[in-house]
């Protein structure tokens, strides 16, 4: 990892951040969810499409984390969510950002701050990435069997489960943390 930071990091205190995007819409998702043997229980379902995208980053050396919620997943909104992230970097450190391929985590237009750089995942490799598991969770716990009356109602529930999440540190270092992303 060493030989992917740039010589502006050397000497400075190292954060493993690990960022990915999730897309919460009407469409909604479904959970197990426990109900008595021989019956079938309800869970409400919707047919529209609106949807928005949170897009999240934790270190859970720190655990801690730092998100937004955009319209769309494309260069601009990572732009945004990378500016987020520097914000949360301890101050005389650098990031080391681990995401996955997408086309908007390697474009040109990219800017990346100087207190971060990038670490790209193999391809077909989530299971890599630990806020895969945040989505997961966040889908089970906050975000699953909800019908949503518009866009606006999609975005305050990404913002409360994402605060919620957040408001809850050892969870987030639950989790998140892998022992191969230690620094030692």
């Amino acid at each position: 990892m060493k030989s992917k930071l740039p010589e502006s990091a050397s000497g400075k205190p190292l954060e493993i951040w690990f960022q990915d995007e999730a897309r919460v819409g009407q469409k909604g998702s479904l959970t197990r969810i426990w109900a008595r043997r021989g019956t079938r229980p309800r869970a409400p379902r919707d047919t529209r499409y609106e949807s928005a995208y949170i897009f999240g980053a934790v270190c859970p050396a720190r655990k801690i984390g730092a998100g937004i919620v955009m319209p769309y997943a494309n260069t601009e909104a990572l732009n945004e969510h990378l500016a987020e992230i520097s914000r949360f970097v301890a101050e005389g450190s650098h990031a080391a950002l681990i995401l996955d391929g997408a086309g908007w985590h390697v474009a040109r237009k990219l800017v990346i701050p100087g207190n971060i750089t990038l670490v790209h995942l193999p391809p077909y490799a989530p299971e890599l990435n630990s806020v895969e598991n945040i989505w997961e969770y966040l889908r089970k716990n906050k975000l699953s069997l909800r019908v949503h009356d518009d866009y606006d109602a999609i975005v305050e529930a990404c913002c409360k489960a994402w605060n919620d999440l957040m408001a809850l540190p050892e969870r987030i270092a639950s989790i998140a943390t892998r022992e191969w992303a230690v620094v030692s």
